[in-house]
């Protein structure tokens, strides 16, 4: 089975590349007039502050259970996720297309343009830097599923959300490199405004993708196919159940809660039904240490 990916390990190398190229984009947009680089500039702003929100949530989701909130704030990553999403979508999408469309109806020539291209290869090198600690930790929660698979089974809002970013990030920037240079070659300012509209729709594409995936774990999703089926598994394997009838699983940001309902073997003596749970219990949370609330029914029929 897959393991378990540090997501701050993987935000936090994603703050520090996006600050970085921020601080260089901005001083190129400015020099240069580029459309493109400006909004560049402005997205790596917004991944910065992404970032800042997705470890306001991390926080946020090891708040204790309380009267209020039974089962612990866990699902608040997904809230903050979410949140993230929708400003990808407006302040970095809608944004670069609005800026592409102004420089469409009023193209301006580019200045020191060689600033531009520097300043989008370091990016490319640093933003490229931060997509290799991202890839690092989904491959140690992937396992040998392919990356879309691992995307779309994923529980891990955070991760799913950097990892958009980081894409978005690398084609946005790849984007922009070709339209500075097409401007560079042609003189004709309409490439740079091309440049920003294709970068303005990755982000609003992305945005969308991200926002589908953390929509299921706020409504309530399940934990992942792979997990569930080992718990499945687990259970059948147990000699006090004769038969699981059912097994419903919440997963509630790095927690997890179940319920099962099973037929019990053997002594149907009220002690020995309550002792036998409470040995399945006990092992199944240490094999899962991240199932933290687990309720069992025992039953002779679904």
């Amino acid at each position: 089975m897959s393991g378990k990916a540090d997501s701050l390990k993987t935000i936090f190398f994603a703050l520090g590349a996006n600050f970085a190229i921020f601080a260089a984009k901005a001083v190129a947009a400015f020099v240069t007039g580029s459309g493109a680089m400006l909004a560049e500039a402005v997205h790596s702003l917004a991944d910065c502050g992404n970032q800042g929100l997705l470890l306001l949530g991390l926080k946020d989701a090891k708040a204790p259970p309380s009267p209020d909130y039974p089962l612990g704030h866990g699902k608040a990553i997904y809230f903050w996720s979410f949140l993230v999403a929708l400003l990808l979508f407006s302040v970095g999408g809608a944004f670069s297309i609005y800026e592409g469309i102004h420089k469409l109806t009023a193209p301006e020539p580019l200045k020191w343009p060689w600033i531009a291209v520097g300043v989008l290869a370091f990016g490319i090198v640093a933003e490229s830097f931060s997509m290799w600690g991202c890839l690092t930790e989904v491959n140690k929660a992937r396992g040998d599923r392919s990356l879309w698979r691992w995307f779309r089974d994923s529980r891990q809002s955070e991760l799913i959300v950097i990892f958009g970013e980081d894409l978005a990030a690398l084609v946005g920037l790849t984007l922009a490199l070709l339209a500075v240079l097409l401007t560079m070659l042609t003189g004709n300012p309409l490439f740079d405004a091309l440049g920003t509209l294709a970068i303005g729709v990755l982000l609003v594409v992305i945005a969308v993708f991200i926002a589908v995936e953390v929509k299921a774990l706020l409504i309530g999703q399940s934990v992942e196919p792979e997990l569930k089926a080992a718990i499945l598994g687990f259970l059948e394997e147990r000699p006090e159940i004769a038969r699981v009838f059912n097994l419903i699983t919440l997963q509630l940001g790095n927690d997890v809660m179940l319920a099962v309902k099973a037929q019990m073997s053997g002594d149907s003596a009220t002690h020995g039904v309550i002792d036998a749970i409470n040995a399945v219990e006990k092992d199944l949370k240490a094999r899962f240490p991240e199932v933290r609330w687990s309720f069992f029914e025992p039953d002779v029929a679904d």
